[in-house]
């Protein structure tokens, strides 16, 4: 083998190396980093946008009612039928007491095809029918007897912490009529109706001292002592 065929050889093995020889190239994490930030946000930029829809937040304004003074309460409510041509005919009667606890109370009793109507007809009879009632330190002024109907009541002051003595109908009217002191006694018939109206007609016919001093020319000092 010729000095030129070993030159020829050595050239060419060399320029082989330095074909194979790769270099080493030091990437630092932050460029990695920020590389895979802008891919993130080019697949997200790619991706089609989502339909969103604008819901509007319903401001729920509350206005405070005022509480009305007069209070109701629902005594009986009964079914009864009316026999017409062709069969019977049913409906509701309800009655309900009406009062504001100041002295104002009234009775109401009202029919209807519908429990509510019926009350509802009642409450309206209730503040058409109200009488004024004369109270004279959380009692009555006086004893009294009434009837109405079958039915009968009899009513008497009381001192002071003794209550409503008195059940149904009757401790109904007298509780919003505002009478805090008080005994009764029903003494005729059972049914709430007669027994309301019997003790409307009796504090209806209640004299205040007021009038029975006026009429005997006496001031209420003079009355009462």
């Amino acid at each position: 083998m010729t000095e030129e065929n070993k030159e020829l050889e050595t050239a060419v093995e060399e320029t082989v190396a330095e074909e194979t020889t790769t270099e080493e190239v030091t990437v630092d994490e932050k460029t990695v980093s920020e590389a895979a930030e802008l891919a993130e946000e080019e697949i997200e930029e790619a991706k089609p946008a989502k339909r969103t829809r604008s819901r509007k937040k319903k401001i729920e304004t509350k206005e405070e009612k005022p509480e009305s003074e007069w209070k109701e309460q629902v005594v009986q409510i009964s079914r009864v039928t009316k026999v017409v041509k062709g069969g019977k005919k049913l409906s509701f009667r309800a009655i309900v007491i009406v009062g504001n606890q100041k002295g104002q109370v009234g009775v109401g009793c009202a029919k209807a095809a519908e429990v509510i109507i019926a009350i509802q007809k009642a409450i309206v009879d209730g503040r058409k029918n109200l009488i004024n009632v004369p109270i004279f330190k959380t009692t009555i002024p006086h004893p009294i007897k009434a009837r109405s109907g079958a039915g009968a009541v009899m009513l008497r002051p009381a001192s002071q912490g003794t209550g409503i003595i008195a059940g149904g109908a009757v401790r109904s009217v007298l509780e919003l009529a505002g009478i805090e002191n008080i005994l009764s006694k029903s003494l005729g018939s059972n049914s709430p109706l007669n027994a309301a109206n019997a003790t409307i007609e009796a504090l209806k016919s209640l004299t205040p001292f007021a009038e029975v001093a006026k009429k005997r020319g006496l001031t209420m000092s003079e009355l009462l002592n």
